[in-house]
Parts: structure tokens; C-alpha cells; sequence
């Protein structure tokens, strides 16, 4: 798994390529809180449209970043989103709480 960011404005954008899985949430999650916690004003996006698997680890780990943004007032972001990922965080009921952005935006990061 690669993780790619891009600091806009008023958005951190993390493009992630590989599965989300139990071997990749660690990595993850340190890499999201770190960005988290050096960029406090501003709201994530998470880039999936190179992600075409998802464990409860992964979902754990966007759970786990809207919850510490929404105590910001912040919020996460999904964007680009594959159908077979899409699904599963469809039946977890993420994509009921979490704004979805149709295309991948790592294309406006430099």
C-alpha cells in the first residue's frame, strides 16, 4: 500500500493505492493521524479509487478518523470510490455519515 497527501486550503487529500486490510490499517492510521494532527483546521478526504478491497480493519480505521474529526467539527470525505469498496461501506452503513465525492480527487494534488 502507498499513501499520497496533498495539504489544499482547507482540505488534507490522501490517495491510498492497495488493499485496506488488517496488514495495511496500521500504516494507515499512523499516517492519518499524524496529518490529522499537524493540520487541526482542516477536513480529510480519502482518495479510494485505487483501493479494491476492504476489511473491518480498514473500516476501522475511517471510523476511527471521523470520529476524532467530528469532535473538530471537521469531517472526512470519501472520494473516487470502487463499487466492490463501495458496497462494503454501503452494508457499514459509512456512506450514510460520511460525504462521498463521485471522482478520485488526487488529480488536483501536486
Amino acid at each position: 500500500m502507498t499513501i499520497v497527501h496533498t495539504v489544499q486550503p482547507t482540505r488534507i487529500v490522501v490517495a491510498v493505492n492497495g488493499d485496506l486490510d488488517l496488514k495495511t490499517a496500521g500504516p494507515l492510521r499512523e499516517a492519518l493521524d499524524t496529518l490529522i494532527d499537524r493540520y487541526r483546521d482542516k477536513d480529510l478526504v480519502i482518495d479510494l479509487a485505487d483501493v479494491e478491497f476492504v476489511d473491518s480493519s480498514g473500516l476501522g480505521v475511517i471510523l476511527g478518523r471521523y470520529r476524532r474529526l467530528a469532535q473538530r467539527n471537521r469531517t472526512v470525505s470519501l472520494a473516487g470510490i470502487r463499487p466492490s469498496v463501495r458496497s462494503v461501506l454501503d452494508l457499514a452503513g459509512i456512506l450514510t455519515i460520511m460525504t462521498v465525492i463521485d471522482s478520485p480527487v488526487r488529480k488536483e494534488a501536486r
